[in-house]
C-alpha cells in the first residue's frame, strides 16, 4: 500500500467516525496526509487550518475540540515537529480533551540509521495519551485510527476521554500518483458547535432530606448541574468562573473571603461540601476540602482525567440521588446568611475598586466578565483569580467559559482562543496577562489566506507577572533578603511594545488605562481580531488585595448574627 493510499484511509476513517477539524503544521514526511486532507477538504467533508509553529498548531486543535465538544486532530512532520506538541497534550491530558495527535514517521527501514529528522517518536507523550500506536508504512492503518477515536471519545470503560497519539510511517513516495488531482471543489459545509451558555431546571429536593450546612463548590468544568443543584436544595453557591454555573440566585461572588466567616468557630459553620469539577483556583477552598471534620462529596458520573482514584479524600458519588441524601437541604437561614455575607462583601470589593478611575486587576476581572458574550476565555495565573474575586455573578450566563485549568499554564493561551472562536463561530473574548500573552505571541500569525476569527484580547499589560507578588515571594521581597532577585526571577520584568508586536501580525490595537475607557473598548463590536492593552501598575496590587479583605471583613463583621 502506498504512502498517499493509506493516508486516504487514515482521513476517511477519522472523518467518518465524526472528525472535522484539523491543523496542520507543514512538513515533507507528512506530506501524503497533508494531500489526502487537501482531497477531503476540497469535497467540503473537513476545515483545516495551517500553522507554521506546531506548538500554536497543538493548542489551535486543543481549542476547537474544547468549543465544538468533538474530536479535532492535529498533523505534523517528523522529529522536534512532534515534540512541540507536549504542552498542549499535557493539557489535554488533565482536561479530558478528544485531542488527535497525526504524527508522520519514517519507515522501519530508516530508524537508528542517523536519517535526518528521526528519533523514537511512538509513545513520546508517555502516560500524557490514552492510547499510542506505530502504524508501520504499507500497512492498512484503519483499525488503528478506529481504536484511537474510540480511545480519544471515552468509549472504552473507565477511562475519560484524552489524547491520542497515531504515529504514521510513510515510505517514499510521499506524493500522489501522475494522475490524481483534487477533487471539483463541493460546497463547504459549516460545522459549528451547538454550545451556549446554559441553565438547568431541578425540582425543589424533598422534605425529607435532612437539613445541613452545606455549600456547593463548583470548580472548572462543573457545568449548569451544580448551580440547579444548589437552587434545588436551597444551598449556597461557590463557583469559580470557569465553572459554566457562577450564575443564579445562590450564586455568591467574593466566596472565597467569606470561607472564613463560616469556620468551625463562627455561628453557623459549615457542615459538608459537594464538589462539582475540578477547584483550582484559591487556598481558602484548598484548606475547606482538605479539613477533616467537613466530609465532602464529590459528583462524578463518568471518569475524569484530574485526579488518580484513591488519592483524594472527597466521597465519589455517580448519581445525584445519592448527592442529594449527603448533602441535604439547606434552611432558609443558611442560605439567606450566605446570600446576604455575599452581596456585603460584594459591594465592599466594588466601593473600594470604583475608589481609583485607574484600572486594576480586579476592576478588569470584573468588568471583562461584566461585558463578554458568545465565548469568554481566562487565562491562567491572576486574570481568572481577578474575575473569580470581582466578578458578579449574573442571573442567567452570559458567555460560554473556557480556561486551560488542566494543568493551568499559561502557554499556548492565545492559540487556544483561537481555536475556540473558530470552532465555536461567535464573538470570543479572552481575557490574559502580559506575561501570558508574550509567551503565545506567535499565536497571533495567521497565514495568508487563513480563516481569521472573531476575538477580542484583553492583556492587562502591568510589565511582568504579578501573581508571585501575591504569594509568598511577596514577602520575601518586601523584607528586602533577596534584594532585586525575585523581580528579576520570578516577576521578569518586560517593556516590549505590544502596540507594534500587534501591528506586525496586523492586529487592531487600543490602549487604556482606567476602568472607563475600557468599559468604552469592551463596548464595540468584536469583528475580526483586536487587542486592548490595559496598561496598569502591579507595584500596589499587594496593597490593594489587603484592602480588599479589610473592606470585605469590616462589611460582614457588622452583619446581624442569626
Amino acid at each position: 500500500m502506498g504512502a498517499v493510499e493509506a493516508a486516504r484511509i487514515v482521513v476517511d476513517t477519522l472523518l467518518d467516525a465524526g472528525l472535522r477539524h484539523v491543523v496542520v503544521s507543514p512538513g515533507s514526511r507528512s506530506a501524503p496526509m497533508a494531500y489526502a486532507l487537501a482531497e477531503a477538504e476540497a469535497a467540503g467533508r473537513v476545515e483545516l487550518l495551517v500553522r507554521i509553529d506546531e506548538r500554536s498548531a497543538g493548542f489551535t486543535a486543543l481549542g476547537l475540540a474544547l468549543s465544538t465538544g468533538a474530536p479535532a486532530a492535529v498533523l505534523t512532520t517528523s522529529g522536534t515537529a512532534v515534540g512541540n506538541l507536549l504542552p498542549a497534550v499535557m493539557e489535554a491530558n488533565h482536561a479530558a480533551v478528544p485531542l488527535v495527535v497525526l504524527s508522520a514517521d519514517r519507515p522501519e527501514e530508516l530508524r537508528g540509521t542517523g536519517a535526518n529528522q528521526t528519533t523514537v517518536q511512538l509513545d513520546l507523550f508517555g502516560e500524557h495519551v490514552r492510547f499510542a500506536v506505530d502504524v508501520p508504512a504499507g500497512s492498512d492503518p484503519q483499525r488503528a485510527v478506529e481504536t484511537a477515536l474510540s480511545a480519544a471519545t471515552g468509549a472504552f470503560e473507565d477511562t475519560p476521554p484524552g489524547p491520542v497519539q497515531l504515529n504514521l510511517a510513510f515510505r517514499d513516495p510521499l506524493i500522489p500518483a501522475a494522475g490524481d488531482g483534487l477533487p471539483t471543489p463541493a460546497g463547504r459545509r459549516v460545522y459549528r458547535a451547538a454550545r451556549h451558555p446554559l441553565a438547568l431546571d431541578f425540582p425543589a429536593a424533598s422534605t425529607a432530606l435532612p437539613e445541613r450546612r452545606t455549600v456547593v463548590l463548583a470548580g472548572h468544568d462543573a457545568g449548569p448541574v451544580a448551580e440547579a443543584f444548589a437552587r434545588a436544595h436551597g444551598l449556597p453557591l461557590l463557583a469559580e468562573p470557569s465553572s459554566n454555573a457562577r450564575f443564579g440566585p445562590n450564586a455568591v461572588g467574593p466566596y472565597r473571603l467569606l470561607i472564613g466567616h463560616f469556620g468551625a468557630d463562627s455561628a453557623q459553620p459549615i457542615e459538608r461540601v459537594v464538589l462539582f469539577g475540578r477547584p483550582t483556583l484559591s487556598r481558602p477552598v484548598s484548606e475547606l476540602l482538605a479539613r477533616a471534620d467537613v466530609p465532602s462529596a464529590l459528583y462524578q458520573p463518568v471518569p475524569v482525567a484530574w485526579y488518580e482514584p484513591g488519592r483524594r479524600t472527597d466521597l465519589p458519588l455517580e448519581t445525584l440521588s445519592d448527592l442529594a441524601e449527603f448533602a441535604g437541604r439547606g434552611t432558609a437561614a443558611w442560605l439567606d446568611a450566605w446570600l446576604l455575607a455575599g452581596a456585603a462583601a460584594q459591594h465592599a470589593v466594588d466601593l473600594v475598586l470604583s475608589a481609583s478611575a485607574a484600572a486594576t486587576g480586579p476592576s478588569v476581572g470584573a468588568e471583562v466578565w461584566k461585558h463578554a458574550r458568545g465565548q469568554l476565555v481566562l487565562g491562567s495565573s491572576n486574570g481568572i483569580r481577578d474575575v473569580d474575586l470581582a466578578g458578579t455573578p449574573p442571573a442567567e450566563p452570559q458567555a460560554t467559559m473556557f480556561a486551560n485549568r488542566g494543568l493551568a499554564g499559561i502557554d499556548g493561551t492565545t492559540s487556544t482562543a483561537t481555536g475556540i472562536a473558530l470552532g465555536g463561530r461567535e464573538e470570543t473574548t479572552v481575557l490574559m496577562g502580559d506575561v501570558t500573552f508574550l509567551h503565545d505571541a506567535g499565536g497571533l500569525l495567521l497565514g495568508a489566506g487563513e480563516p481569521e476569527p472573531r476575538l477580542r484580547i484583553v492583556v492587562l499589560n502591568d510589565a511582568g507577572g504579578a501573581i508571585f507578588g501575591l504569594l509568598e515571594h511577596g514577602a520575601v521581597a518586601a523584607a528586602g533578603r533577596y534584594g532585586d532577585a525575585v523581580e528579576r526571577l520570578f516577576a521578569t520584568p518586560q517593556r516590549v511594545d505590544l502596540g507594534a508586536l500587534a501591528a506586525a501580525y496586523g492586529v487592531a490595537h487600543h490602549t487604556v488605562g482606567t476602568t472607563a475607557a475600557l468599559v468604552e473598548a469592551l463596548s464595540r463590536p468584536v469583528e475580526g481580531r483586536s487587542i486592548i492593552e490595559v496598561r496598569t501598575d502591579r507595584r500596589r496590587l499587594g496593597e490593594l488585595h489587603r484592602a480588599i479583605r479589610a473592606a470585605v471583613a469590616t462589611a460582614v463583621e457588622g452583619l446581624p448574627q442569626p
